[in-house]
């Protein structure tokens, strides 16, 4: 790739005047694209070394560079107290696309993380009811983040967690009863029609004359179900749903327990058992065993890290509701108590969803009563539409759905107006094919064809796709490849505007034939991260258009 090609020049510019390189030569977009297509800093890094103002020093390395002979360089300037903008010709654009080409759908991906074995562990709720709309977000998130990770070459597992035990699950069990027995209402018990509607289905299949455990039960293995249902809505699967019971059951809470004091970090006060938390970085210590022999959230949780790690993952990452902010510095101060690792899990806080419709919040659900729940936008909303609505934002600010615009079937719904650009790319083949148009081999194309300035706006926006991938995998960023699609989209329906296939001169359409081609990679690539599907054709808004 160029901007490979690019550092390896700085590089040898640099030794060449007898200084040493810094690790990372940055090279950077300049916004302005007058500033050229690369734009490197290092002048400016290297003036202390140098003992020279760094326009002295950025001079010496444009005259080292010159002589370098660099391939696909029209000009290099300085700008600014020493900046270095590489002007490129379209020449290497047209070495891009046959990269691009070559590369297929493994074009944006890499194996920098190779040897990751990563749990990630997303939507985990108790499971008391159907999952909120702010969950759909977190399962859209999660699962872009997982394939944003693979795409690096990190092995990333997917793990719900089932948070069924403790006292949500008792005020479950009353709010059943309530309704199964006819019994008063608990005041603090579960609202919503799901907790009558599971009632009324566990008596016509099961009868009236369950114990109130048997009751939780079956209300458990229905909730569980709904959730799996709404997740796979989504088009996500998780590799593994794992049960809180399973810690207690098998001991792990103990044996969590009995690590701790033996390595001297817990000890007793107030007829309680307290983790030595504020050693470790957080804001006080917290309490593992409560006064009535009870474990605490926090020391169940322990023994489930401890439990990702023995199952051989490297690396632990949590996407959790912003609610939960304050138990981050104590789950990873009693994990490195545990295991020695710092700063493990990571943790990724997630912001709720307004849903909107007529400008107006919609705050009550027919299901959950006082929550609006995943399903009830998936039963109004098209599964590819809400999950990259979801994906149009950092999962750390808080979200509006507007109903209104996300239903709409036009191209001024975001996630159609990227749909669209895939199915216009699909539509040019098909009507080539339709025309009788051969596509030749690409040995036999001339892609040098492709000079007309919306083709190398488009071309380039193609070239930075790689680089959007790897910085949204670091940051755990999905949002970053949603905007890259959209704005992908954006000059690839400009070009469809301005740029016919058929009907000019045999080799021009040969070369935009294989132009439509790489387009239809990048986007497809976008989209396949994202989890949304990429369509062959969108009739209704084509008709509209």
């Amino acid at each position: 790739m160029i901007r490979e090609d690019l550092r390896t020049a700085i590089a040898t510019a640099i030794g060449a005047l007898g200084l040493v390189a810094p690790d990372e030569i940055s090279l950077e977009v300049p916004k302005a694209r007058q500033h050229g297509d690369y734009s490197a800093n290092v002048a400016l890094q290297l003036a202390k070394q140098a003992g020279s103002p760094p326009r002295d020093v950025a001079a010496k390395l444009l005259d080292a560079l010159s002589g370098l002979g660099l391939r696909h360089v029209e000009r290099i300037d300085i700008a600014g107290p020493g900046f270095i903008n590489f002007v490129l010709s379209p020449s290497w654009l047209h070495d891009l696309a046959a990269e691009v080409l070559d590369a297929g759908d493994t074009y944006g991906t890499n194996a920098r993380m190779t040897g990751q074995h990563i749990n990630l562990e997303f939507v985990s709720a108790n499971p008391t009811g159907p999952l909120h709309a702010g969950g759909g977000r977190w399962i859209a998130t999660g699962d872009a983040i997982a394939n944003l990770l693979s795409s690096q070459g990190a092995q990333v597992h997917r793990e719900y967690y089932l948070n069924d035990v403790g006292n949500q699950l008792i005020i479950l069990a009353a709010s059943l009863s309530a309704r199964y027995n006819s019994r008063p209402f608990p005041e603090d018990g579960y609202v919503g029609a799901y907790i009558t509607d599971i009632a009324d289905d566990i008596r016509a299949r099961h009868g009236d004359a369950l114990s109130d455990e048997q009751l939780c039960e079956l209300a458990l293995t229905s909730i569980i179900e709904g959730i799996k249902q709404d997740v796979g809505r989504v088009g996500v699967r998780f590799d593994t749903w794992f049960s809180e019971r399973t810690l207690h059951e098998r001991g792990d809470v103990e044996g969590v327990l009995k690590r701790l004091r033996l390595s001297g970090h817990t000890y007793l006060k107030d007829e309680a058992e307290w983790l030595a938390t504020e050693a470790l970085g957080d804001t006080r210590d917290r309490v593992l065993v409560k006064a009535d022999g009870t474990t605490t959230y926090l020391c169940n949780d322990l023994a489930y890290h401890r439990d990702k790690f023995d199952r051989g993952y490297t690396h632990l990452i949590n996407i959790w509701g912003s609610d939960h902010h304050g138990q981050v510095k104590s789950l990873r101060a009693g994990v490195e108590a545990l295991t020695g690792k710092p700063d493990e899990p990571e943790i990724i806080l997630g912001q709720l969803v307004k849903l909107m419709r007529g400008g107006e919040e919609v705050k009550i659900s027919k299901r959950a009563g006082n929550m609006i729940t995943l399903a009830d936008i998936l039963d109004e909303v098209d599964a590819d539409v809400a999950r990259m609505t979801f994906l149009l934002q950092g999962l750390d600010t808080k979200q509006t759905f507007d109903l209104d615009l996300v239903t709409s079937q036009s191209m001024e719904n975001p996630v159609y107006y990227v749909q669209m650009a895939h199915a216009r790319i699909a539509s040019i083949a098909r009507k080539a094919v339709e025309l009788g148009e051969v596509q030749l081999p690409l040995s036999d194309v001339d892609l040098g064809l492709l000079t007309h300035h919306r083709e190398i706006e488009v071309l380039r926006k193609l070239s930075l796709f790689p680089d959007v991938v790897a910085d949204a995998a670091d940051q755990r960023a999905p949002h970053k490849v949603a905007h890259w699609a959209h704005e992908f989209s954006g000059l690839f329906h400009g070009w469809y505007h301005d740029c016919r296939v058929i009907g000019v001169e045999a080799p021009l359409v040969q070369a935009r034939l294989w132009f439509t081609e790489i387009c239809r990679i990048g986007l497809s690539n976008a989209l396949g991260i994202l989890g949304v599907n990429a369509p062959e054709s969108m009739a209704r808004i084509e008709d509209s258009q």
